[in-house]
């Protein structure tokens, strides 16, 4: 097969590494001059084209005034009238005063012409040039004087016309042997958008567990490229967010998926597998599908089915490193790198599972741990939760602002400190707070150990973020307890309450 190589011979190379210079000329500054050289005759015959075609514009109009001019002329030839007369006669009727002023020019065309002649001020000037050779010739017969001497002026200018339209094709066709950076473009493109397989529906569903509380592993804001990040000590696992997680539109909790339990099934280190079911199953590639295997994990470790929970830890940070990655193609670009002998990326990777499986297996040793020392609690972890004894009492939330808005030094001090302290949240927490929503900073309690929660509430109430009106009670208190007896007791609010405080109630 012959192949022909003369379409590269419009190619315009500045700096073609067989390039031969003088000894004692420098090769890379020759490159620059030549480069410069290129890009400044180019730049000049681009300049040359434009004005050029904006010239074109203006002799065309030009030229329409005077054949209109001399067929007014040749018009009046049986008139009797003063040559001169009728000379300003025609030059009325051939005129256009709706089209006088000829269009402005491009940018950098004829900048050092201030004032642009109209296509009358032009007219106006040629006809002068006419009756003064007109006069200089002393015809007898004017009007035909004239009449030559228009058509005279009309075919130089048709002329010029003519040689306009010669320099600019020779120069469009310079313009056009070489390709340069402009004449890039996309040829042809193409995409393929598989559609997801619908997801068989299941009439089972899992086994609810005893436990009430689960904390929901949600790595929060990973770089854009997690598997080119430089380590900070902290992983993806470490830095879960302390939020609700996906739940579905009816209100259940997150849980795996049979989609994803299947792909939890597959062995981890099979990334071959794991690219076919991703390629066949693309909506497997879901925030929810990672917070239901993490989830998944949770509970297996709870069960005392460590494999398991590993193996569903590994997948879910699989299905996470995918999609976060991006791009048209970020499943391909993760397993080209994890697959890559000797790569760092297959080491961040690990190291972020098991730094997320330790998590997971740390604290499922501490709530069996709790569960054997209370067995009373096996039914349910204790929780802190904000309620308001009374219905008609309202607990207020207030988020500090961001910069201080009090005049007062004390005040703006106060500002900063509780402002420090909210950014100091996890990132689902100040969400709940922001919400405004009571039951959504509860729902984050819950997931909370009994101690951490009621640091968070003390930190509430130190930030001044929870407002409370007539008829909290904190029911962790003995006051709180007698307080909470004694409605029971008479079915009503007591008279005076003598702090204000939140009401944790123990569930």
């Amino acid at each position: 097969m012959v192949v022909d190589y003369s379409k590269w011979d419009a190619l315009e190379i500045s700096d073609d590494s067989d390039i031969e210079v003088h000894p004692n000329v420098d090769k890379k500054s020759f490159i620059r001059a030549k480069q410069a050289q290129i890009h400044q005759e180019r730049d000049r015959r681009r300049h040359q084209i434009t004005t050029l075609k904006y010239e074109r514009i203006i002799n065309d109009g030009l030229i329409l005034r005077i054949d209109n001019l001399l067929t007014a002329l040749k018009s009046h030839k049986a008139d009797a009238d003063d040559s001169d007369k009728l000379l300003f006669r025609s030059l009325i009727e051939s005129a256009d005063p709706a089209n006088d002023r000829p269009p402005n020019p491009p940018p950098g065309v004829h900048d050092h012409i201030k004032e642009k002649p109209t296509y009358s001020q032009m007219m106006g000037s040629l006809l002068d040039q006419v009756k003064k050779e007109v006069d200089e010739a002393k015809a007898e017969n004017r009007l035909e004087a004239f009449i030559t001497e228009i058509g005279k002026h009309g075919d130089r200018v048709k002329g010029l016309q003519g040689e306009l339209y010669a320099k600019l094709a020779e120069l469009e066709k310079e313009e056009k042997r070489h390709i340069t950076s402009d004449d890039i473009h996309t040829g042809f493109d193409y995409s393929d958008v598989k559609a997801a397989a619908p997801i068989p529906s299941s009439s089972t569903t899992s086994k609810s567990k005893p436990q009430s509380t689960v904390e929901v592993l949600n790595p929060g804001a990973l770089q854009r490229d997690p598997l080119t990040r430089t380590d900070t000590g902290q992983s993806s696992g470490a830095d879960a967010d302390i939020e609700e997680g996906t739940n579905d539109d009816d209100g259940d909790e997150t849980e795996a998926s049979p989609l994803g339990k299947e792909f939890a099934k597959i062995k981890a280190g099979d990334y071959r597998a794991c690219l076919a079911f991703i390629s066949s199953h693309p909506e497997v590639l879901s925030e929810r599908e990672t917070d239901g295997l993490l989830v998944e994990a949770f509970n297996s470790e709870l069960d005392g089915k460590h494999k398991h929970a590993r193996q569903c830890v590994h997948q879910a940070l699989l299905i996470q490193y995918c999609r976060q990655l991006g791009g048209r193609d970020g499943v391909g670009l993760f397993f080209k790198r994890i697959t890559t002998k000797d790569h760092q990326a297959n080491k961040l990777f690990t190291d972020d599972v098991d730094s997320t499986y330790r998590r997971i297996h740390t604290r499922a040793a501490e709530i069996a741990a709790e569960r054997a020392e209370n067995p009373q609690s096996a039914e349910g972890v204790e929780q802190i939760q904000l309620h308001a004894v009374d219905p008609n009492t309202k607990i207020n939330i207030s988020i500090p602002p961001e910069k201080p808005t009090s005049e007062d030094a004390d005040e703006r001090a106060g500002q900063e400190k509780a402002r420090a302290v909210f950014d100091a949240f996890p990132p689902g927490l100040q969400r709940a707070l922001e919400s405004g929503s009571l039951d959504e900073v509860n729902k984050v309690l819950a997931k909370m150990s009994v101690e951490e929660a009621e640091e968070v509430v003390g930190k509430l109430g130190e930030g001044g973020m929870l407002s409370l009106e007539q008829g909290v009670i904190d029911a962790t208190t003995e006051e709180g307890k007698k307080a909470m007896e004694e409605i029971e007791r008479s079915g009503r609010m007591p008279g005076v309450v003598e702090e204000e405080e939140l009401a944790g109630d123990p569930e």
